[in-house]
């Protein structure tokens, strides 16, 4: 049983640590930087400690996206000033990058603000994925770490999913199955 729960919860502990490497290496570190959190990890040689950002400064956000278990890596990084970074935005191994309008870098850092997305978080929702090859996308925020996939009778988190449709739709990149 537990070598069927590990795959499902490699994937988004993947995600976080490489939004958080990603972060760290960003060209855009005007604002404060991530803030780490110490976490328990299973695969963790010894029980050991691994420092995991699950926060971002506030007014920014990370995006994660995958595609499946083998699917390649989506990540978008989107500092208070709408300057955003895409690694592997189409799984083509390039890194992109752009300014969103001013109007929806307005309407970004509104909704990051918004009180409502601590109740969307992970630990508030109690989180678990639940879909096999399905898109899971993970957003970063200074709120904690959103997850979401896209399959049958997943529920939609209304503050996090305007964020996520903004930023999907603000960017030229997509995910490529």
């Amino acid at each position: 049983m537990l070598a069927r729960a590990h795959p499902r919860l490699l994937v988004p502990l993947l995600a976080v640590v490489l939004v958080g490497a990603l972060t760290g290496c960003s060209l855009f570190e005007q604002g404060k930087p991530s803030t780490p959190v110490a976490q328990p990890t299973a695969g963790a040689p010894g029980g050991s400690q691994l420092e995991i950002p699950t926060t971002v400064a506030a007014g920014q956000v990370s995006l994660l996206q995958r595609l499946g278990e083998d699917g390649p890596m989506r990540t978008l990084s989107v500092e208070r000033n709408g300057a955003w970074q895409c690694v592997d935005c189409a799984g083509d191994g390039v890194t992109s990058r752009g300014t969103l309008a001013p109007e929806l870098t307005e309407r970004l850092q509104v909704l990051l603000a918004n009180p409502l997305l601590a109740d969307e978080t992970d630990q508030a929702r109690r989180y678990r994925t639940t879909c096999i090859d399905a898109l899971t996308s993970s957003l970063i925020t200074s709120a904690g770490l959103i997850t979401s996939q896209d399959c049958p009778g997943e529920e939609l988190t209304p503050v996090a999913g305007e964020i996520l449709l903004l930023l999907t739709q603000a960017t030229p990149a997509e995910v490529k199955g």
